[in-house]
This record gives C-alpha cells, structure tokens and sequence, in this order.
C-alpha cells in the first residue's frame, strides 16, 4: 500500500506542472487546429476566381496561423517529455498502449503537417496553384490528424479498453488496435475537440475583422473574412453542441462519478433534472445535502441527456462513495478491498516466481487470465493504493463551474455567430458598432471555453491517470519535490515569456494588416 500522504506534496507539484504545461500548449492548438480550415476555404475561393484580394487574405491569417504554431510546437514537445520524466511510472505501465498512436502522430501526421507547410509558406511562386493549395488542404488535414492521434491516447486513459495485463511484467499490453482507435469514447473527443477548435478560430477571425472595420482599415477584406468565419463558425457550433452531447452520453456510461460532479448531484434520483444555472454551498452544507444555494433547473432533462430516457435513474456522488446495492453500484470502499485483492495476488505471483515455486506462480497468473478475476478485482485495480474516499471524489466545484461556464459560453457563441452572418447579410455590420466591440472581447472567452473544458474532461475524473487502474498517486516518478518545484517556476516563467512574446508578435502583424501580401501568381 502506498502511503498517498507522504507523497502528497509531490504529487501536486507533479500535477501542477504538468496540468500548467497542458494549459498553455492548449493556448495555442485550438487556432491552429481550426484557423487551417479557413486558410484552405480563402485560398480555394482565390483559386476558383483569381481574386487577388482573397490571396491577399489568405497569406494574411496564414502568417497569424505560422506564429500561432510555432509556439504551440514547442509547449507540446515539453509535455511529451514530461510523460518520461515526471511520470515514469505512468509510462511504464501502460506505455505499450499510449506509445502507439503518440508515434503515429509523430510520423504519419507530423510529418506530413510539416513538410506541406514549408510549401504553404515557401511556394506561392514555386508551385502550380493547385498543388499550393492542395498543399494548404493537407496541413489542415495533417493539424487534425495530429490531434487524432493524441486524442486517442487521451480517451484510452478515461476508458482503457483493447488492453490486456501481462502479469510477467506488471505492463498493460495492446490486444486490439481498432478498439483502442474506434472506442466511442476516443471518436467523440475527437469530434467534440476538433470543432472546439474551429468555433474559437472562427471567432478569433471575426473579432480580428472587427477590429479592421472600427479602424476604418482593409473594411471589404475584413467582411469577406466575417462571412467566410460566421458561416464556418455557426456550423461548427452546431456540431459542437451535438459531439458534446455525444460526449455526455459517453460520461454517463464509463465515468459516471465525472458526470455526478459536472452536474453537482450528490444523491441519485430518477427523472433527474439538469442544472442550467447554480450556485453551490460550501462543502459542510453540501456534504449535509444542501447542495445549492441558487439553482435553475430544467426537469428531467439529465436522465434524458445521459440515458435517452427522461426517466432514467443518475447516480450521484453519494451512490459511488456508499454504494447504492439497488442499482449495482459497489461503494468505494468495496472497490478497495477488491483492488487490493488484486494488488495482493500480483505481489504474491511475483513472490512465488523469485522463489522458485512454479507450480504457485502459475495459479497464481492463471488469475489474471481468468474472466470472473478480471470482472471482480482486477476492474479495481486502482483502487488498492488508498484507503481515502475522499481521494477518489473529483474537485467538486471546480469541476462544476467549469461545465457550466463551457456550456453556457458554447450556446453564446452559436448565438452571436447567427447574429452576426444576419447583420452581414443585410450588409448592415460596419454600423454595428456595438457588436463589432462585443466581437473583440468574444475572443478571450473563447480560450476560456476551450480551457474550461479540458479541465473538466482532466479535473473530473481524477485522481486517475488511468481510470480504475492507476491513480496519479502511483504514477508519478519519485523525484525530491523541490526539483518539481523548481522545473514548475522555470517552465511557468518560460511558457509566460512565449504566450507575450506571442501575443506582441501576432498584435504586430494583425497591425501591419494584409498589406503587401499579394502576388503576381
């Protein structure tokens, strides 16, 4: 049993670090991932009409798009690293699995995103017209496919399925690459993240077009920009608000105790409502059952949501620290026991082997191969490293506001791309002033939508790096935690530098405007 309390401090420094590290390489990937669309559509205009202005736009947000990415490169190298060295634990018991589609994006998808930007960039004179573009069509696709593949990996950690543990070397090992590619769960992160991503890209385009028009400045280029980005972006967000959906639902089936604590219900009830708006007590109301100080809620719509059926029973936070026999659900502490049986039995399998006793290692291992062991202990794994309760119950509030904030600022952004594709149409935007302004300060909530819902998706379902087998307590590297917090103030520092000198370089650039990006080709 590992003592969780004296590592405590490292393990929050550890996952302080890594979550700082996430947070700001994730600054920069959503434009990325979704700005590379639009470039595409304004240079496939260009190439249909010969415009030369569409060309002249479309060199514009691709310099933006080149700034953005450099950047974003160079946080995510560092959080790849960390996996090794703050983590190592993590990596050694299932890296057979997370390994695999981190090198298929390392080869297949980097490289390709990589070798057709050097044409995106350097070939505008270079290269046929259409073979610029279909260029610029593959670094969209190769930005996508990146995030595939690391969007993979991430949904192997909240569901862990085509997997199998070889107690020889205490490893998880793959058994079906297809289950781990097309798992529900990895398809809808995928879907849910990537739309994420053109949503805020389409916002950051309007709201940089808006900015030219109060200035007076490139005003029919900055319009051309808002209609192509409020389309992209209205449809974008209407995928979004279905893939989240979609997402939901997955939640609801492999990791209900995220669920429960997105929407703060502590006792499952049938016909549960969903909470559109809520304010929640301090912990000592709401562990007595006083959970809200104010609430808004839309009956039965939870069960509907999660379930497909409006009177179907959501378990709260309570059912899975107590157990709830009626409907199946074992209490945590019935989980611990289990894991430790579980925990126990790979001790003494390794023990029986070092001293020679075959014939007690081999029925010893036959148990990890056994149906009814795997459903009834080795599911708990996890489990067995802590006696807490406590410690496997996800940040309440933080997770809570964080849905909410994501959702509430997702059906806005719908609302504002419709609003503003009616104003252009009627060709009455340039005298909006008013939403022109409101335009500028969308952008920042975008990012925070976008970070809002990573913390959920990694704050929910802790402490697991694997959910049910590995808890960040056992994952981490036994590293002195003053050289965690050291590398955290370094990293912290550095990450901070980059983000302003990002800022200050992409304020410049957005300054110079599309001036002098044409060409003759």
């Amino acid at each position: 049993m590992i003592n969780s309390l004296d590592l405590t401090p490292l393990v929050d420094w550890s996952r302080a670090q890594f979550a700082m590290t996430a947070m700001y390489h994730w600054l920069f990937v959503p434009l990325t991932l979704g700005i590379t669309w639009i470039i595409a559509m304004m240079e496939t205009i260009y190439v249909k009409t010969g415009d030369p202005e569409w060309k002249k736009l479309t060199k514009f947000w691709m310099k933006l798009f080149g700034i953005n990415f450099a950047i974003g490169v160079a946080t995510g190298i560092i959080m790849e690293f960390e996996f090794g060295t703050n983590w190592s634990n993590y990596s050694w018991f299932v890296g057979d699995i997370f390994g695999a589609p981190l090198a298929i994006e390392g080869i297949m998808a980097f490289f390709m995103e990589s070798t057709f930007i050097a044409i995106m960039f350097f070939g505008w004179n270079k290269v046929s017209k259409k073979f610029h573009l279909a260029s610029s069509w593959l670094v969209a696709i190769g930005a996508n496919l990146s995030a595939l593949w690391i969007l993979v990996a991430n949904a192997w950690m909240q569901n862990p399925t085509g997997t199998a543990f070889n107690p020889e070397t205490a490893r998880n090992e793959m058994t079906s690459f297809w289950d781990v590619f097309l798992s529900p769960v990895a398809i809808n992160k995928f879907l849910h993240t990537i739309t994420s991503g053109m949503v805020l890209a389409s916002i950051f385009v309007i709201g940089v077009s808006a900015w030219f028009i109060l200035k007076k400045r490139e005003t029919r280029m900055a319009l051309r920009s808002i209609t192509i980005a409020a389309v992209f972006g209205l449809l974008s967000s209407v995928l979004l608000a279905l893939t989240g959906d979609g997402s939901a639902k997955q939640i609801a089936a492999v990791q209900p105790m995220k669920l429960a604590a997105m929407e703060g219900l502590y006792d499952g009830k049938t016909e549960a409502g969903l909470v559109a708006l809520g304010i929640l007590n301090g912990k000592e109301k709401r562990d007595a059952g006083d959970v809200f100080a104010v609430k808004l809620e839309m009956p039965n719509l939870l069960s509907w949501l999660a379930y497909g059926d409006p009177k179907a029973f959501v378990a709260g936070i309570n059912d899975f620290t107590k157990g709830n026999p009626t409907q199946g659900i074992l209490s945590i502490p019935e989980k611990v026991q289990r894991g430790k049986i579980a925990r126990q039995t790979l001790t003494d399998f390794k023990n029986a082997k070092a001293a020679g006793n075959l014939p007690r290692a081999d029925s010893l291992k036959s148990h990890f191969y056994d149906k009814a062991f795997l459903a009834d202990n080795y599911k708990y794994f996890g489990y067995g490293f802590s006696d807490n309760v406590n410690y496997y119950v996800p940040n309440i509030p933080l997770t809570f506001y964080s849905f909410h904030i994501m959702v509430i600022l997702g059906f806005c952004f719908m609302l504002f791309f419709a609003l503003i594709l009616f104003f252009s149409a009627r060709g009455e935007l340039p005298q909006k002033k008013f939403w022109l302004r409101l335009a500028l300060w969308v952008i920042p909530l975008a990012y925070i939508a976008s970070e809002a819902g990573w913390i959920v998706a990694e704050l929910g379902r802790q402490p697991w790096t694997i959910q049910d087998l590995l808890p960040t307590v056992a994952a981490i590297t036994k590293l002195d935690t003053g050289t965690v917090m050291v590398t955290f103030i370094l990293f912290a520092v550095t990450f901070t530098v980059l983000a302003i000198a990002e800022v200050n370089i992409m304020v410049k650039a957005i300054n110079h405007g599309p001036k002098n990006e044409g060409g003759t080709k």
